[in-house]
């Protein structure tokens, strides 16, 4: 891959994340359309690398107000979408991710326990995710690889969160 192809990427990966970031206060005005603005915001807030956004409480307010399943699954979905920016970090600036000290500790955990860290890391709430994102991209994982892997943790973590959010509701 052509070195500013690279860079583009890891430099839109970062742009999109900032912006994110610093418009998240407008994102929950899209719980009010339904399973559509909960995927808008696990897109959204998933698309960050490393700035937090509190997804999972969309998915356990949501899992209250409608279809738990349905708000897990959606949720689920968007969140692997987003997950994508990390990936494309990863694929985009290899060589610049090469010799950091945390992106390394979960390089040796991939190189040890293969696709099971990002599964583990995807249901695990946690900051973690987006390192195993960019080791993903840097290493070369297959992305349907990574797509699947992703969205089967991040489906049991989102069916858990809007299944409790259920229960709450219901106690309430």
């Amino acid at each position: 891959m052509n070195k500013y192809v690279r860079l583009m990427g890891l430099a839109a990966a970062i742009l999109i994340s900032v912006l994110i970031f610093l418009n998240r206060d407008k994102f929950g005005n899209l719980e009010s359309y339904g399973y559509l603005g909960i995927f808008l915001i696990s897109v959204l807030g998933n698309a960050t690398i490393i700035l937090p956004i509190p997804v999972i409480l969309t998915a356990f307010l949501g899992g209250g107000i409608f279809n738990p399943a349905i708000v897990g699954i959606v949720a689920s979905l968007g969140a692997t979408i987003g997950e994508l920016t990390g990936y494309m970090a990863g694929m985009s600036g290899r060589e610049l991710v090469e010799n950091k000290k945390r992106i390394q500790k979960v390089k040796n955990w991939m190189n040890k326990h293969g696709l099971w860290t990002i599964f583990v890391l995807a249901v695990i709430p946690n900051p973690i995710f987006d390192l195993a994102g960019i080791v993903a991209g840097a290493t070369r994982i297959p992305v349907y690889k990574y797509i699947i892997v992703v969205w089967l943790g991040k489906l049991i973590k989102f069916l858990a969160f809007s299944f409790l959010g259920a229960g709450a509701f219901s106690l309430i």
